[in-house]
């Protein structure tokens, strides 16, 4: 029930949903559900949407360490957080204080790129024999800087995710023993945009806004302030629009939309075929290395056969190489299939909570929209595979895929809406 005894609404986000409501009633008949619910939302403020939990609104300082900032991104669940400008006086404006921000996919970038100074001497193979007692030298220093700043040149190359180096079972262990590790700072891998630290919503932008930045614009998250402020007011994220949408259900607006089968929806986008996978004997990097080119935030785990899912493995996931390196010491390679039994053993004997946990959570294409929503904000994930019952992946929806098919842009929405905040080069920052 969306409502208490007493007709109360039972959470913040149940009375935005009977607001919305309030509005979808006084509509044109004629109008179709998505035209309703375009309305409605363009209504509604951004600043009407309630806070972000206080364990999950955190700032970072840009003079914290990436090894710091692993550890607080992953304490308080989150996948990115903004970066302070530890040098910015008290009241400098909001674009003045933030540089950008800080998420695992900047991270596993950061990890992902290697370095090689003119002689041809890996960074990470130089850092694997300095933690035997040798130098770093200051061309190889300087290379690994360049890397964490995610610069490209031809002196610059990836990880081959293929290397005995990179799939060793202590290379994660020495990387993060080594200085580069401890001493590379969040301010050389937050995001920026030309003009501003990163692109935000003032609290008078409507909800339809921020519905299609979180869904046809591909963002994961939008802070919320206002241009003469110091602080970041709101950060609205798709698992909270997710979590939104869930504490609708039961209301009349949300079941005309959310009781349809996803197959009469359309769902799932993404077919068997174009599934970005990494089966289980590849190297765990790999997992990482897709999920950076294809811009997705996870990706199955597949057995020999190719299309029938053992696990899945996500970009937060990143933290458990980092965070817990010494659970692989005893592997003479780090595959997913061993990544995600060297993980789920961690977690069970430090009784921590966690996705990975759960092992592989699938639907069918005759659940509803209803069901999709509860099960994604029940175990706190991000994206479900949609799966025949012998287990053969049949498509995956995420909250992206969700978010879209509530509301729809109309033509010219946006108008110079993103002039000046386009994102940098990619040779630029990472």
């Amino acid at each position: 029930m969306v409502v208490e005894e007493g007709g109360t609404p039972r959470s913040p986000e149940a009375k935005l949903g009977m607001q919305v409501g309030d509005l979808w009633d006084v509509m044109e008949p004629q109008l179709s559900p998505t035209e309703k619910l375009n309305a409605c939302f363009e209504s509604i403020p951004v600043s009407s949407f309630p806070s972000a939990p206080s364990s999950e609104f955190i700032e970072i300082k840009s003079d914290t360490t990436v090894a710091e900032a692993v550890k607080l991104l992953a304490r308080h669940r989150v996948l990115s957080a903004p970066v302070v400008d530890f040098e910015a006086p008290e009241d400098a404006s909001w674009i003045d204080r933030y540089l950008g921000i800080v998420e695992f996919a900047g991270i596993v970038v950061w990890i992902l790129h290697q370095s090689e100074n003119v002689e041809g001497s890996s960074v990470f193979e130089s850092v694997v024999n300095a933690s035997d007692g040798g130098d770093i030298s200051p061309s190889v220093a300087a290379a690994a800087a360049a890397a964490a700043a995610g610069m490209s040149s031809p002196r610059y190359k990836s990880i081959n995710p293929d290397s005995p180096t990179a799939t060793c079972g202590k290379f994660f262990e020495t990387l993060t023993a080594s200085d580069l590790y401890k001493n590379t700072k969040v301010g050389d891998i937050s995001g920026s945009f030309r003009w501003a630290p990163f692109l935000a919503l003032q609290k008078s932008n409507s909800f339809l806004t921020m519905l299609l930045l979180l869904s046809k614009y591909r963002m994961k998250s939008i802070p919320v302030v206002d241009l003469g402020e110091v602080k970041i007011d709101n950060i609205i994220t798709q698992s909270a629009v997710i979590h939104m949408l869930q504490e609708c259900a039961g209301l009349h607006w949300f079941e005309s939309w959310g009781s349809k089968k996803l197959s009469e929806l359309g769902l799932p986008l993404m077919k068997a075929s174009s599934i970005i996978k990494v089966h289980e004997d590849e190297p765990v990097l790999q997992a990482f290395k897709l999920m950076r080119q294809n811009g997705v935030g996870g990706v199955p785990v597949v057995g020999n056969d190719g299309n029938k899912a053992v696990g899945n493995i996500s970009i937060r996931d990143i933290q458990f190489l980092l965070t817990a390196p010494k659970i692989y010491k005893n592997y003479r390679s780090i595959t997913a299939k061993n990544f995600l039994t060297a993980v789920r053993s961690y977690l069970e004997e430090h009784q921590r909570a966690s996705p990975l946990l759960s092992g592989m959570v699938t639907c069918h294409r005759n659940d509803t929209l209803k069901e999709i929503i509860t099960k994604l904000d029940d175990m706190k994930i991000h994206r479900i595979y949609v799966a025949d019952e012998g287990g053969y992946l049949q498509g995956v929806i995420t909250l992206r895929d969700i978010i879209s098919k509530l509301v729809h842009e109309p033509r010219g929405y946006f108008g110079d809406f993103f002039d000046g905040v386009l994102p940098l080069p990619a040779n630029s920052r990472v």
